[in-house]
């Protein structure tokens, strides 16, 4: 293995704050996939778009991603998309095993701030466009004080707390 460029322990203000952005995008990721309507996976707002289920398998690859960046093993997929019920467990699943990475004591390979600039805040553009394919689906997910909502470092799965104050 290469010499990690940070070897930190879960006291760092960087690498927690990392880990809040992946509760947050498990927030927002689990409010956007959340009882979709059957076929929304195959949505197609226009010819040459990514479906709903291609985001979703991105958003996967991009976790996977920022795990081996992190492992110091840099590795890419393009993920065929699975039905999407499975995609949804697989984009959880990514988002438990990266945030575990950052939770432990291992050494981290790259700067928090380039993967906060690469994959995690792809994923978060990625989640918006789900939002907006909900909605161009007659489908819409409930807008929501984001500011106020109970995001938890480490809440990283389905279960999610429920909003405090959705309009």
């Amino acid at each position: 293995m290469s010499d990690p460029i940070q070897n930190i322990s879960s006291s760092d203000p960087k690498r927690e704050l990392l880990r809040h952005t992946v509760a947050t995008v498990a927030y927002r990721g689990g409010k956007a996939v959340r009882n979709a309507p059957a076929g929304f996976a195959d949505f197609q707002a226009g010819q040459g778009t990514r479906t709903p289920g291609q985001i979703l398998a991105h958003i996967g690859d991009l976790f996977d991603w920022a795990l081996s960046i992190a492992m110091g093993q840099q590795k890419w997929s393009d993920s065929k998309p699975l039905p999407w019920e499975g995609e949804v467990e697989r984009f959880f699943s990514a988002l438990k095993k990266f945030d575990d990475f950052l939770a432990s004591s291992e050494s981290l390979h790259a700067p928090s701030e380039k993967l906060f600039q690469g994959p995690v805040a792809d994923a978060l553009t990625h989640v918006g466009q789900i939002n907006i394919l909900r909605r161009l689906a007659s489908a819409p997910v409930k807008g929501e004080s984001y500011y106020v909502a109970e995001i938890q470092t480490g809440r990283v799965g389905a279960d999610q707390t429920k909003p405090k104050r959705e309009f």
